[in-house]
């Protein structure tokens, strides 16, 4: 593992850190004002929201719908009209806006972790996880590991518990195999606790306040961008849930 001396981003400024964080979520499939993240910095904290007002993201486009409220450490595509953006969705998906290279933290192994609480209901979920920065020319550095993905409906109040999502997606990237799962903790996410992953080329090692809760054989070491994000997916509702707002509250993030 990384013998090098951790770099610890907090969110105590009067402002976000745009050399590190860009406040919109995959904005090349839609537009950067269309993406542009709910969020405040308060109290030393940063504080993701998605309200009611808050836009769907590619309406029409993306299934299931989906609000989302996220930062990422990275950001590129290809011209409007081409296919060479990040994450996308589904084949044949083309840039809608074009979007400059943005390198603000790209990590290729060490330890990663985030100190966040949340509050989640049902149809919302919360999560960082770091995906390939996909700029190779084949666009198959497109693995990710997951750092945490924690959904309210996995919620335990009494005693309360999370399933808490981790590991390594493969997606396209034929190097990588898939191996993710969502352990059940006794935490209470709405308190702060601490999600990392420490990894190198051989294993990623995740855990939640120091406990290891899952080792994976072969990462993806290229180098990668955090994704830190609040959802809420509407076709989830129960009914009388609209007036939630799901929030994710981060303190640090130590890289």
């Amino acid at each position: 593992m990384s013998d090098v001396g951790p770099v610890v981003h907090r969110f105590d400024g009067p402002t976000l850190d745009t050399a590190v964080w860009h406040p919109h979520y995959l904005p090349a499939w839609s537009s950067r004002e269309a993406t542009r993240a709910s969020y405040r910095l308060e109290g030393g904290v940063l504080i993701l929201k998605v309200p009611r007002e808050h836009p769907v993201w590619c309406p029409g486009d993306h299934e299931p719908p989906l609000r989302v409220s996220g930062l990422q450490s990275g950001s590129w595509s290809g011209p409007v009209g081409s296919t060479r953006g990040q994450q996308r969705f589904r084949e044949g998906q083309l840039v809608q806006e074009e979007q400059p290279r943005f390198e603000g933290w790209l990590p290729t192994g060490g330890r990663v972790a985030v100190r966040a609480r949340m509050s989640l209901s049902q149809r919302s979920m919360a999560a960082l996880w770091m995906s390939g920065f996909e700029d190779d020319p084949d666009q198959l550095r497109c693995g990710e590991i997951c750092v945490f993905e924690v959904f309210g409906n996995a919620l335990v109040r009494e005693p309360p518990s999370a399933e808490v999502g981790i590991g390594i997606k493969a997606f396209r990237d034929p190097a990588l195999a898939q191996d993710f799962a969502a352990p059940r903790v006794g935490i209470d996410v709405t308190a702060f606790h601490t999600y990392a992953v420490e990894y190198d080329e051989q294993e990623a090692v995740f855990s939640v306040d120091g406990a290891v809760l899952r080792r994976c054989p072969r990462p993806p070491t290229y180098p990668v961008q955090l994704m830190l994000a609040v959802f809420d997916f509407p076709e989830w509702s129960t009914g009388d849930d609209d007036h939630l707002v799901p929030e994710l509250v981060v303190e640090s993030v130590t890289g």
